[in-house]
């Protein structure tokens, strides 16, 4: 579908219930296309259940990291930072 971008303004909230539909939205001035009004679709993130899925059936135990268990100390952290005197 293709509207004028007048057009566009007066219909918006049409528009865009057309484009979260799937179909796709053109926006002209002077009769050229300027603009499209597409479905948003969410993307990006971890997906933390499928990374948990795939750790297990690879065999992936702890973080894979192996840092020493003192470092998750909070009191630890602030000594190597400096925030803490002995």
């Amino acid at each position: 579908m293709e509207f004028p971008i007048r057009e566009a303004k007066a219909r918006l909230s049409e528009l865009v219930t057309a484009a979260r539909k799937g179909e796709r939205v053109i926006i002209t001035r002077h009769g050229q296309p300027t603009a499209e009004l597409v479905r948003c679709d969410r993307r990006g993130g971890i997906d933390f259940e499928k990374l948990e899925a795939a750790r297990r059936r690879l065999g992936i135990e702890g973080d894979g990291e192996g840092w020493p268990e003192e470092f998750n100390d909070p009191a630890f952290s602030r000594k190597v930072l400096g925030l803490d005197e002995e």
